[in-house]
């Protein structure tokens, strides 16, 4: 007996991709998407005085994926060729009589571009509260080493000291800008069309405007004012556009954890399952952040979607079928890739193991050359040419590190020129990292108050 799904192909059906965000996507779901706008429209097509309402009532008792199958379709597509021909066959097979009102006046892009302003709307809603969940995550580790010190690095040298949720926050606020981008475009993806060949809605004749508003009032969608046969692919491409963004980001706060994970630096350590989990077959040692690498790996298969779907915005004249066969793959493999990575940065960052001992560590190998800057500052104030004071500085940080033996607070005490402005006692305070922490712990409290109880 072969072994359940070993046929299967794409690692989005095994791999990849939380279940909540592939159900979204089942062949059946799209089936049932189909069959809601198709029913939308004979009811609103009832209303509008076309045929009775007992017609449209005996379509929506039909549009059902437990009475119209994804195989009964499948068999109709291949006599066929067409997809939505097939549906409605396989529907109007299932209505009766009222049969012959299934898919009156509409176009098959009708049905196929409805529906996909119905699975752009469950993908916000996805995505906007995975996005919600790792909000909250970052917030409660910012809050709660609001205070924590640890050494900033820029260039992938030690900087100046600060806090490792001012860090955090700033994690925190990128993310808080997508979702914030996610729902100003919200309402210009959850749109659809019923206007027929062209977008002109002529084959409804005057029924055409109440028609189309009633089937998309009852959808819950918005309107595409003026369409070719499509619903505009500006909206598609925008919404890549996003989700190439948030994977970005979600691909930086991963490289962060994976950065500061290293051997070298050590001082946090995404979750790792030390009962069973193995990081290398033949380095029994290892704890590798695979999670954060699986991020940034799928990060950059996402920054790959917008082009295709910015290549999709050409169509001849009204349209063509160029855009038809890459969008069956497009937006389901940036939706579930998406969640998964969102999910995942959730878990890394929720479960974060913080050493805040090895971050005092690191921060004092400077040997007190991360706070050159107040004393360079300080030089200056006191009437010390800045350009004198920063090539004072420069020279006397030169070769300090954690084997240097003399730390930048003696080597200050004993220069004669620190010593003019500057007596040892004020030197060794300026030198003190606790007041850029206390700087870093007071900003960071202000914008998290700020903050408070909008993930929820």
């Amino acid at each position: 007996m072969p072994a359940p799904g070993e046929d299967l192909v794409c690692p989005l059906d095994f791999r990849y991709g939380r279940p909540e965000a592939r159900r979204l996507f089942t062949r059946r779901a799209r089936l049932d998407r189909w069959l809601s706008v198709e029913a939308a429209l004979a009811e609103a097509s009832a209303a509008a005085g076309l045929f009775p309402g007992s017609e449209a009532r005996a379509i929506r008792k039909a549009a059902d994926s437990r009475r119209v199958s994804v195989a009964r379709v499948d068999a109709l597509e291949r006599e066929t060729r067409h997809d939505i021909m097939a549906l409605t066959r396989a529907l109007a097979e299932r209505c009766g009589p009222a049969g012959r009102w299934v898919h009156f006046g509409a176009t098959s892009n009708d049905i196929l571009d409805t529906a996909l302003g119905l699975e752009l709307k469950g993908s916000v809603e996805l995505l906007r509260s995975n996005l919600n969940s790792l909000l909250s995550a970052l917030y409660r580790q910012a809050w709660e080493h609001r205070a924590t010190a640890m050494v900033a690095r820029t260039h992938g040298q030690q900087a100046v000291p600060f806090t490792f949720g001012y860090k955090l926050t700033g994690f925190l606020l990128e993310f808080l800008r997508h979702r914030e981008r996610l729902d100003e475009m919200a309402p210009r993806l959850a749109v659809g069309k019923i206007s027929g060949a062209v977008g002109t809605g002529a084959g409804f004749g005057e029924r055409a405007e109440a028609i189309e508003s009633g089937t998309l009032t009852r959808l819950g969608l918005g309107r595409e004012e003026a369409p070719t046969q499509l619903v505009g692919r500006d909206r598609l491409a925008e919404f890549l556009g996003w989700a190439a963004l948030a994977a970005s980001s979600c691909d930086r706060l991963a490289t962060e954890v994976r950065n500061l994970q290293r051997t070298e630096l050590a001082e946090v350590q995404e979750p790792f399952d030390e009962s069973a989990q193995v990081g290398s077959s033949t380095m029994a040692q290892k704890r590798n952040p695979i999670n954060a690498e699986n991020v940034s790996s799928l990060a950059r298969y996402l920054r790959s979607l917008p082009g295709v779907a910015l290549e999709n915005m050409v169509q001849w004249h009204e349209r063509d079928l160029a855009n038809s066969a890459n969008e069956r793959f497009l937006l389901p493999h940036a939706v579930l890739l998406l969640d998964d990575m969102l999910a995942r940065l959730t878990r890394i960052i929720g479960g974060l193991k913080v050493d805040r001992d090895r971050m005092q560590e690191n921060l004092a190998r400077g040997q007190g050359s991360t706070m050159a800057e107040a004393l360079m500052l300080a030089l200056t104030e006191r009437g010390l040419p800045r350009a004198s004071a920063h090539e004072l500085l420069r020279g006397l940080t030169r070769g300090l590190g954690p084997a240097a033996v003399v730390p930048l607070a003696r080597r200050a005490a004993r220069d004669a020129q620190v010593r003019r402005f500057l007596p040892p006692d004020a030197v060794k305070s300026l030198l003190d990292p606790a007041r850029y922490v206390e700087a870093s712990r007071v900003k960071t409290e202000r914008i998290l108050t700020g903050l408070r109880g909008r993930f929820d």
